[in-house]
């Protein structure tokens, strides 16, 4: 089974905007799992843009389903996660002042560095994943870090989505065949909506979750939060 684990970051984003409380990280991370997501996923980042340090420490206490906290592993952030102790840190190589992930690791170029914060999640506990691009080069170097899974970074595949979608898929059908033998398992995110998640489910072999946020946020305000997951579960049907 696939897990859609919905990224909440957005609603920092607006509650931010304005400031207070409303709308409320919290509220939300309580109904999006309580309408049938299977996880909750944020990407705390240092300036604090959208989700704080304080929602991370604030929304654990709610997590009923996974908890997935996605960052650059800093100091700072191997500070709050080994205390939080989530289901799952997602490793992404963002600096401090990017927009949004825009590229995975290059996992041969970084390989002691993530050698060693691996091995320090893990002995917290914690699953582990590495945001990497749909190249067979990136996952072998995956498999030689020992994450338990890579997050395909699928900006690419939803852009040539519309054009060609049997090419979109392709490099990701053989990096996630390629993870599969050696022994890691895949997630994707990125640009994933509801034009585009069933037809990548049912390509990708072990597709264990899919983190959506800014998609599926938008995609609620016309249809309703409820409905809205309840559409994207069914793409994983």
């Amino acid at each position: 089974m696939t897990r859609l684990s919905v990224n909440i970051n957005k609603i920092a984003t607006l509650r931010n905007a304005r400031g207070g409380q409303i709308p409320s990280v919290k509220t939300a991370t309580i109904k999006c799992q309580e309408f049938g997501a299977q996880g909750i996923t944020i990407h705390p980042r240092p300036d604090e843009r959208h989700i704080t340090h304080k929602d991370v420490y604030e929304i654990k206490p709610l997590i009923t389903t996974e908890f997935n906290i996605e960052g650059y592993p800093n100091e700072d952030f191997l500070k709050m996660v080994t205390e939080v102790k989530p289901d799952q840190v997602t490793l992404v190589p963002d600096s401090a002042d990017q927009l949004t992930s825009d590229h995975g690791w290059d996992t041969w170029k970084h390989l002691a560095f993530l050698k060693e914060v691996i091995a320090r999640l893990k002995e917290s506990g914690i699953r582990t994943s590495i945001f990497v691009d749909p190249n067979e080069t990136a996952v072998e170097g995956a498999a030689e870090i020992k994450t338990d899974r890579v997050e395909l970074y699928t900006e690419p595949y939803a852009s040539f989505y519309p054009i060609d979608k049997n090419k979109a898929i392709e490099p990701f059908v053989n990096a996630a065949r390629l993870a599969g033998t050696l022994g890691i398992d895949v997630n994707a995110g990125h640009d994933l909506s509801l034009e585009n998640l069933a037809f990548m489910y049912h390509m990708i072999p072990n597709l264990k979750e899919v983190s959506i946020g800014h998609a599926l946020i938008a995609d609620a305000l016309y249809l309703g939060l409820e409905t809205t997951i309840q559409k994207y579960l069914e793409c994983l049907k």
